[in-house]
Parts: C-alpha cells; sequence; structure tokens
C-alpha cells in the first residue's frame, strides 16, 4: 500500500487572469492542434479528448477539494473573528464603566478640594507613570487606587484583545481571497471540459461513449475479481473458524476480519444514508441535502452513523484505520489518484457509492474505475 503521506494543500493565489488562462490551455492545446494543422490533418483523436476530459474532471476534483479547504478555513476564522470581536465589544463596555467611576472619584475629589488635578493625570493615556509615583498613590483611598488599578489592566486588555481582532480579520481576509481564487479555479476546468466536449459531433460523441462503456465494464471485470477473492477468503475463514470451534474467537483475514456490533452497525448506517441519496446530482463544494461533492457525501453519510469526518479528502484519509483493497468491507473509504483529490465508500462486491463529477449523479461504480490511492475505515 502506497504511503499515505498527506499532500500539499495550499491553495493557488494566482489572479483570475492566469488562474483561467491555465485552465482554458487543456481544451485550447487540443482545439489548436486541429486549428493549425495542413487541411485534411487528423485533429485529435476520441481517445485523446477522453484522456484530456477526464484529466479535467480529475483536476477539478483536486481545486473542488482546496475550494472546501479554504471555504473550512474562512469559515473556522470568521467564527474566531466573530468571537474577538465579541470580546472587544465587552472589553470596551467594561472599561466606560470603570471610566465613569473614576469620574465621579474625580468630581467628588473637585467638590472638597481635593486631588481633581491629580485624578485628571491618572487618566491620562499613560496612568501607569503616576502608579509609579508613590506619594501620589499614598493620597488615594483605596476604592480610588482598586479602581485605578482595574481601569490600567482592562485597558492593557482591551488593548491586546483588538491587536488580535484586527490580525484575525486580515486572516480571513486572505481566506476569502483563497475562496475565491479556488472557485475561479474549479469554474475554469469545468468550462475547459465542456469547451472540450463541445467540439466532437455526433459520430465522436457515440465513438466516446462507446470508450467510456469499455472502461466501466473493464473496471467491473476488476470487481468482480475482488468479489470472488473476497468469498474465497470469507469461506476458508468460516472453514478454519468451525475447526476451532466458535469459542475460540476465531478471527479471519480480508473482508473476514472481526468487527464490533458497534462498528458494524455505524457502518450500516452510514452506508444506508449514502444510498438514499442515489440519484442527486454531484455539485462542487456540496455537502447536501439535495447534492453533494465527493467529501461532502462521505461525510454526511457517516456523520449520519454518529462519527465525524473531516471536510477534504486529504483529512478524511488520515482518519480511521487504514485497510489494504483485499481487506475492505462496506462502509470503508477508498481514496483515489496520487493526489487524493476523490473518495467514494465501499459496498462490497468491489464496488462503492460516490458522487463522480459535475454533471453525473450518486451512484454505484467498481473501484477499480479510477486509480486506487488507499482505504481507510473510520469506524
Amino acid at each position: 500500500m502506497p504511503s499515505h503521506r498527506k499532500p500539499r494543500t495550499r491553495i493557488r493565489t494566482a489572479t483570475p487572469a492566469v488562474g483561467i488562462t491555465t485552465a482554458a490551455l487543456a481544451s485550447v492545446s487540443l482545439l489548436a492542434q486541429s486549428a493549425s494543422a495542413a487541411p485534411g490533418a487528423p485533429g485529435p483523436t476520441v481517445e485523446e479528448v477522453q484522456r484530456k476530459v477526464d484529466d479535467l474532471y480529475r483536476q477539478a476534483g483536486t481545486a473542488t477539494e482546496k475550494y472546501n479547504q479554504a471555504k473550512e478555513s474562512a469559515d473556522l476564522q470568521r467564527t474566531k473573528t466573530d468571537a474577538l470581536l465579541d470580546r472587544v465589544a465587552r472589553g470596551t463596555a467594561r472599561l466606560n464603566d470603570t471610566r465613569r467611576v473614576l469620574g465621579s472619584y474625580a468630581a467628588e475629589q473637585y467638590r472638597t478640594g481635593g486631588m481633581a488635578s491629580t485624578m485628571t493625570l491618572m487618566l491620562a493615556d499613560d496612568p501607569q507613570t503616576f502608579f509609579d509615583q508613590n506619594q501620589l498613590m499614598k493620597q488615594l483611598t483605596g476604592r480610588e487606587e482598586q479602581a485605578l488599578r482595574s481601569f490600567e489592566t482592562e485597558r492593557a486588555a482591551n488593548a491586546k484583545q483588538r491587536a488580535e481582532a484586527s490580525r484575525s480579520l486580515a486572516r480571513l481576509t486572505a481566506s476569502q481571497e483563497s475562496l475565491r481564487t479556488g472557485k475561479r479555479d474549479v469554474q475554469a476546468k469545468l468550462a475547459a471540459a465542456r469547451t472540450l466536449l463541445s467540439t466532437l459531433t455526433a459520430q465522436e460523441k457515440a465513438r466516446l461513449a462507446a470508450l467510456e462503456k469499455a472502461k466501466e465494464d473493464e473496471a467491473r471485470r476488476k470487481a468482480e475479481e475482488l468479489a470472488a477473492r473476497q468469498a474465497a477468503a470469507k469461506k476458508a475463514a468460516d472453514a478454519a473458524a468451525a475447526a476451532r470451534k466458535p469459542s475460540s474467537g476465531s478471527t479471519g483475514t480480508g473482508s473476514t476480519s472481526p468487527s464490533s456490533p458497534s462498528s458494524s452497525t455505524k457502518a450500516d448506517k452510514a452506508l444506508a444514508f449514502a444510498r438514499a441519496q442515489m440519484g442527486k446530482p454531484y455539485v462542487w463544494g456540496a455537502v447536501g441535502p439535495s447534492s453533494y461533492d465527493c467529501s461532502g457525501l462521505t461525510q454526511a453519510a457517516w456523520r449520519a452513523a454518529g462519527v465525524d469526518l473531516p471536510r477534504t479528502t486529504w483529512d478524511q484519509v488520515n482518519v480511521g484505520t487504514r485497510v489494504a483493497t483485499a481487506d475492505l468491507r462496506p462502509g470503508d473509504l477508498v481514496f483515489f489518484y496520487d493526489d487524493i483529490s476523490h473518495v467514494g465508500m465501499y459496498i462490497g462486491d468491489g464496488m462503492m457509492i460516490h458522487a463522480p463529477h459535475p454533471g453525473a449523479y450518486v451512484r454505484e461504480e467498481s473501484i477499480y474505475y479510477m486509480p486506487i490511492y488507499g482505504s481507510v475505515r473510520p469506524a
């Protein structure tokens, strides 16, 4: 099983023009081949178009996970910033209350011919300077001294909170810009894929559909082979368990490894939820209930079972127990591509439920339809 090193997921901060131009080159490059070729020269083959469209969808999937990550970061930063601003507001209110108390003391001293000038100095921008003058402090009553010390403490705390809130607002602005960049990136790659497909003739589209079916058939054949191997492993494990007697607490390999009733129940609930979403459209960045992207679907399914998963594929792959493909059980998460940009939920017999890509719907498909990166068992 390959390494599960988490890939770099820093959001690109390219300008809109650069992001869109880069993505558009993916489709324009193939179109330019036929435009610049001599009359009668062959243009891109349907196979080349298929590979390019598949690659654009994969890139869009990666950009979607970056968008999801940026959105999660922006949401968290917004919550933190709001909390900080609330603290600043409460601190300012306390500071004003203390200021009013000190003002009343100053007025009282003025009426009695006391230390109005001293109190004015104490309420200056830097009262700490006067705290160091013991002869002045000795002339204050206990309540006045305490009020002044409270005022200085509250003012320092309020200044610190304001500075922290200012930094948090700056981080929120950066997260929101990353969010906008990620959105443009996804939209540009999907537009490039649509542009490329729009150049095909009816005959070429039929050829593309035939190639797609052949790809699906091959993936299903591999799924059936996995199902047969898992069934054989289960049969052998059952026979070994019978030979050792049920009381021995037998364990098997592959799909027959033991699981607690609790984990099995959770997986069943997650699968039931995923099946109920069949036919709903893929929408990048969506987490339900009417549409999903790939990681939004797996997160929602396991949440229905009482298990909280992170938002992105890059974080979901690091949650739970790692399992080999031969050991997959229903409910396990299967991740795809070297950049871990797609995920589906295993349902058994080499098949999964997943939200494939824009223009498609939540459906069952062979786990061999895409290159497998690795798998985890959340519960």
